[in-house]
């Protein structure tokens, strides 16, 4: 079993940060009629925290703040004020190599579609968290599911909003009940986009080559991969891919703050190796997320 996934989450102890106020894991929750939880106005975040310190928090705390914004509501907090949370609560939690999500939702003042004028609440959680899969695995396996990412005019697709992962769930249930890891799933148009909460790159002749993200998440780490593989004098290509696409990729991987940078070794019974590009680029994100000298990007 995931370590992260050991004990319930709603079952932990240590402290949430909710609303300005750390209060013990176990009293952190929301009234069951928050315009959030019925209407999908969540938007949430993930960082990564490696040796006691979190990776790019300011970025992420800002793209939480966008999110929201994008669904109509301002944050309650600034994000300088998010920060010291986040590295208070790692601290308090004694995190050394983990995860923390800050979640923001609309409250319930009034149950209606509509949403203005709702007061905002924001939440933070961390864990210790080392790996997403068993770090034994020489990569994982995706199944190309039947759902697909939205066109962009019918989404928010722009914000980290838990209504779109609606899709994701329901893609990598699927995709895990076949017996694969994670699900691929293809835009509105039928052309590859991502994993179900991870950006995807495909090695093809020593090249890097990455759906554009018109209809899914351009990524904090998609972002720092590409910058390491600049650094590394390793073209990026970023296009439209058609999946028969995937027959001349001699590696591929997924990239996410949770998955880090995750090999791909199968989809949809197509093998695929791990290859000095993607060794690469892992070992220079190791790098840069935990310090070390002479990181690439």
């Amino acid at each position: 079993m995931n370590p992260a996934e050991a004990r319930p989450f709603h079952d932990r102890d240590g402290v949430i940060w909710l609303d300005g106020v750390f209060v013990p894991w176990r009293d952190a929750g929301l009234h069951v009629l928050s315009h959030g939880l019925h209407y999908g106005g969540a938007v949430f975040e993930g960082v990564r925290v490696y040796g006691g310190r979190p990776f790019k928090a300011g970025e992420h705390l800002r793209r939480l703040a966008a999110s929201a914004a994008e669904l109509g509501y301002e944050l309650a907090w600034t994000t300088s004020e998010l920060e010291r949370a986040v590295t208070e609560l790692i601290e308090r939690q004694g995190i050394t190599d983990g995860y923390v999500r800050p979640v923001a939702w609309r409250g319930s003042e009034r149950i209606a579609v509509g949403g203005a004028g709702l007061s905002a609440h924001t939440a933070v959680a961390a864990w210790e968290w080392p790996h997403v899969f068993d770090p034994a695995k020489t990569g994982i396996s995706l199944a190309t599911s039947r759902w697909r990412r939205p066109h962009p005019d019918t989404a928010p697709v722009r914000a980290k909003a838990s209504a779109l992962y609606c899709t994701g769930t329901l893609a990598r249930d699927e995709a895990e009940a076949a017996g694969c890891d994670d699900a691929l799933l293809l835009d509105w148009r039928g052309d590859l986009a991502e994993a179900t909460g991870a950006n995807l790159f495909l090695v093809i002749g020593g090249e890097l080559h990455t759906p554009v993200p018109e209809c899914f998440l351009d990524g904090i780490t998609r972002r720092t991969v590409i910058g390491i593989a600049a650094g590394l004098g390793i073209p990026v290509r970023e296009r439209r891919i058609a999946p028969s696409e995937l027959a001349d990729a001699e590696e591929v991987f997924l990239t996410g703050t949770a998955y880090e940078i995750q090999p791909v070794a199968a989809i949809d019974g197509r093998v695929f190796g791990v290859g000095e590009v993607s060794a690469s680029i892992a070992k220079s994100y190791a790098d840069l997320v935990r310090g070390r000298a002479g990181a690439a990007g």
